[in-house]
């Protein structure tokens, strides 16, 4: 799916009558119905979304082909993916998160930290999820300037300067 960035998620039936609960994660949130159709995972796509209403953490909204509360659960947790094509191009500092997953991370003196395994927004900040060869938990590294000054699509690997002790070291 590297042709498609992720654009939002569904979080499940909104009502009786086949309305969903959708988080939109582009910039202009009610933009989200405009880079249709949208597709998921399995290779289903939607040609239709109208935004009903708004949430507090998104919208609710109804999708061409769901018409009752199951059809809606049944894509609980799903997420939603456009054609790259349709997106707005980005200025040179501001990336998709989908073209940061996979990435390696190394440091300022190119010893491998781990690999980015996604890329969350709680609200106070990006932050990338590393996992870390050898250890079984991940480590959130902020996604700041100070914390990764390089990001290198073309190289597939970001360079970072991590606070001290966030990483493991070999001392």
């Amino acid at each position: 799916m590297s042709d498609r960035v992720i654009v939002g998620a569904i979080g499940g039936a909104f009502g009786v009558q086949g309305e969903v609960r959708l988080k939109s994660y582009c910039a202009d949130p009610q933009a989200i119905s405009s880079y249709t159709p949208l597709y998921v995972e399995d290779g289903r796509s939607f040609a239709q979304i109208v935004l009903t209403g708004q949430l507090k953490n998104g919208f609710t909204a109804r999708i061409d082909g769901v018409v009752t509360k199951e059809d809606a659960d049944a894509l609980r947790n799903v997420n939603l993916y456009a054609e790259r094509s349709l997106m707005p191009s980005l200025p040179d500092d501001e990336y998709y998160y989908a073209d940061l997953m996979g990435l390696t991370v190394v440091d300022t003196g190119g010893v491998t930290l781990g690999t980015v395994k996604n890329v969350m927004d709680h609200g106070a900040g990006d932050l990338l999820e590393v996992t870390v060869p050898g250890q079984a938990e991940t480590i959130l590294l902020p996604f700041t300037q100070a914390a990764v000054p390089t990001v290198d699509l073309t190289a597939k690997r970001i360079v970072a300067d991590p606070p001290d002790g966030l990483f493991p070291s070999d001392d």
